[in-house]
């Protein structure tokens, strides 16, 4: 997982605590030099830290790359030899080669990172072997307490990857099942009907009692197939409250999601605009969240019923959705509201029809 790629905004600062650490003794060891070489370690060290945070903001790699070298003049030969000044630095990038770069790449240039360290101590005072000790035990400091949280980050993301697509997958799986229920509806009923027109209008100068017949045929068959998509819609919108209760419970355990339900039998179009609402409730802790807990309550109370569902691990919001407009807009059309309510990272959807 490479830095611009980052989701979490206090991963980033960790990154950014480990890197200005690794900088401490560099800075300690170049404001102690004593000749005018130390305001050119200043001048390296600031570039550095420039360039790693250009580099953690979605920068291109080489930047910080480019900046790493450049220290080796300005900063190497510059402090105390016992502080072994460029090592901290050989380190630092030994460290952050893995994070910063992709494939193969990133595992050659931490190694080269630490060779590098070894040549730089050997020309500054002979301390080749030092100075690739410090660089290497740095470096595998920085990648065990920064790569762990990167790899954590990557799973949550490609978890969330998951709910959102599985989402999309049950309402493509519903709309098919819709579709192919409209097709064996109506597909043999459409052709029969445009066969008997077609007859009943060749009939119509020969034998117009059987054209008349065929038309009347065609008529009651249009009428027949009308009655039937009536009654498929009123089936779709007519739900099983509970069941679509213990549906949405099922889909986000299986997402990772602890859900509880507490419930009331609640029949007719009020299941029916509840259920409507469960969907988009359920939608909405799948893609907008990363949620590991939901309650799911519905209850009757003076002449309403109410349905409640929180979950954590709610984003914070850009502006009420399209879904949830929607929702508030179908609701207000039968005399229920919609209200939606978020405290720290816990978001509640609460839904009030009328009993």
């Amino acid at each position: 997982m490479a830095m611009n790629d980052l989701p979490h905004t206090a991963l980033r600062g960790t990154l950014h605590v480990l890197w200005m650490s690794a900088l401490v003794v560099p800075l300690v060891s170049v404001l102690r030099e004593q000749s005018g070489l130390r305001w050119l370690g200043v001048l390296g060290l600031l570039a550095l830290a420039v360039a790693f945070a250009v580099t953690l903001r979605g920068g291109p790699p080489w930047a910080l790359v480019a900046a790493v070298l450049v220290t080796i003049p300005l900063v190497a030969p510059v402090g105390p030899d016992e502080l072994s000044t460029w090592a901290w630095i050989g380190g630092a990038a030994a460290g952050f080669a893995p994070l910063v770069l992709t494939g193969p790449w990133r595992w050659l240039a931490a190694i080269g990172a630490v060779v590098l360290s070894g040549v730089v101590g050997y020309f500054v005072g002979h301390f080749h072997t030092l100075y690739q000790m410090i660089a290497a035990a740095i470096g595998a400091t920085i990648i065990a307490m920064a790569g762990l949280p990167m790899w954590f980050a990557g799973l949550l993301g490609q978890a969330r990857a998951g709910r959102e697509a599985q989402a999309e997958l049950a309402v493509s799986e519903e709309r098919l099942r819709f579709a192919r229920d409209v097709h064996d509806l109506l597909g043999h009923r459409l052709t029969v009907i445009a066969l008997k027109s077609e007859l009943a209008g060749r009939l119509a100068a020969t034998d117009p009692e059987r054209s008349a017949a065929e038309a009347f045929e065609a008529q009651r068959l249009a009428s027949s197939a009308l009655e039937e998509v009536r009654d498929a819609v009123h089936g779709y919108r007519a739900v099983d409250l509970p069941e679509q209760l213990e549906a949405v419970r099922n889909v986000l355990q299986e997402a990772g999601i602890r859900c509880t339900v507490t419930e009331v039998p609640v029949h007719g179009e009020r299941a029916t605009q509840l259920a409507l609402a469960l969907r988009e409730a359920c939608t909405n802790v799948l893609r907008h969240s990363h949620a590991t807990w939901c309650m799911i309550d519905v209850s009757v109370a003076e002449e309403e019923v109410r349905m409640t569902v929180t979950n954590d691990g709610a984003e914070k919001p850009s502006g009420e959705g399209n879904g949830l407009r929607g929702l508030r807009e179908r609701l207000a059309a039968v005399g229920g509201q919609v209200s939606a309510e978020k405290s720290g990272d816990v978001f509640t959807l609460q839904v009030v029809v009328p009993a």
